[in-house]
């Protein structure tokens, strides 16, 4: 995802002089590196400073320019939240925050690197959309949008690196503010966004050889969520299930709010990161499965519950 990114952002900046990269204390590669050695009057690297890079951000946006902010997710959003508040939210600025490894991608780098609350905290924030690609192809098209829109700031949630395409044989193609469905079923919803959505599919499969049609519906934009479009899939199918990188305060709870304001008479399953730091040294998956979400436990609890 973030070489796509840096890709996308590299071609975008060759033609548009607005485009400006902010980085905080991370080394630049590929096409950032090419971007910054070929237009270094718009690469800034404030070093361990992202209350810096955000400030700096909201002043370059105000003189007319389109600033990315970029480095880890916990350092994007978590060490630098007062200035994204204030000087990005409050003043509806058009800056994208990108966070690189969101969720729990930097596995053994620990809770410290861990951004396994940063949609709960994002979509709190007034004024802040909240995108989340599931793959490479995701990645560019929101790029895109990102460096060009005037809606306000945007937190951009991103992989690390290898993610596969997911949705190559999709239609649809993305759109701001909607739903996306990866795959038609009739039983059972399951609904997703972000880096997980792979490990959904492979549920998905499971499922379907256990004789449940299933549904995978991605929500690529959190902020704000499309309310209308999950309800009219939620009425299609007899169960539905969230499945989230994240502390169960994000799509999970939004899911169960809105299928008590509907009236939804299926069964609602919310599967997330626990409300804990798991002590586990491992791989991505690794540290997924230590809270819960593994493809075969979750494909367990819900056989059982069919």
């Amino acid at each position: 995802m973030r070489n796509r990114f840096a890709d996308t952002f590299f071609s975008i900046a060759r033609t548009d002089a607005r485009q400006c990269m902010i980085v905080a204390d991370i080394s630049p590669a590929g096409s950032m590196v090419r971007f910054r050695d070929e237009f270094p009057n718009r690469f800034v690297n404030t070093g361990v400073a992202e209350q810096v890079m955000i400030g700096m951000a909201a002043g370059m946006c105000q003189r007319g320019m389109r600033p990315f902010a970029y480095t880890i997710a916990t350092f994007a959003l978590y060490r630098p939240f007062e200035m994204i508040r204030d000087d990005l939210c409050y003043q509806n600025l058009p800056v994208t925050v990108v966070g690189i490894g969101g969720g729990v991608s930097y596995s053994t780098l620990g809770a410290t690197h861990h951004a396994q609350e940063d949609v709960a905290l994002a979509m709190a924030v007034p004024n802040l959309q909240v995108l989340a690609p599931c793959d490479p192809r995701e990645v560019e098209t929101m790029t895109r949008w990102c460096a060009i829109q005037d809606q306000g700031p945007v937190y951009l949630r991103l992989g690390k690196a290898g993610e596969p395409d997911l949705t190559a044989a999709v239609r649809e193609p993305w759109h701001f503010g909607r739903v996306r469905v990866l795959k038609r079923g009739s039983q059972h919803c399951l609904i997703t966004y972000g880096v997980i959505t792979k490990m959904v599919l492979e549920i998905a499969s499971e499922l379907e050889q256990r004789g449940v049609s299933t549904s995978v519906v991605t929500t690529p934009t959190l902020k704000p969520l499309d309310h209308e479009g999950l309800a009219a899939f939620m009425q299609e199918h007899e169960e539905v299930s969230v499945i989230e990188e994240c502390v169960p305060r994000a799509l999970g709870v939004e899911v169960e709010a809105l299928a008590h304001r509907i009236g939804y008479s299926g069964r609602v399953n919310t599967f997330s990161l626990r409300d804990e730091f798991v002590h586990c040294y491992g791989t991505h998956n690794d540290i997924l499965a230590a809270h819960g979400l593994s493809a075969e436990s979750i494909v367990v609890k819900l056989s059982k519950r069919t």
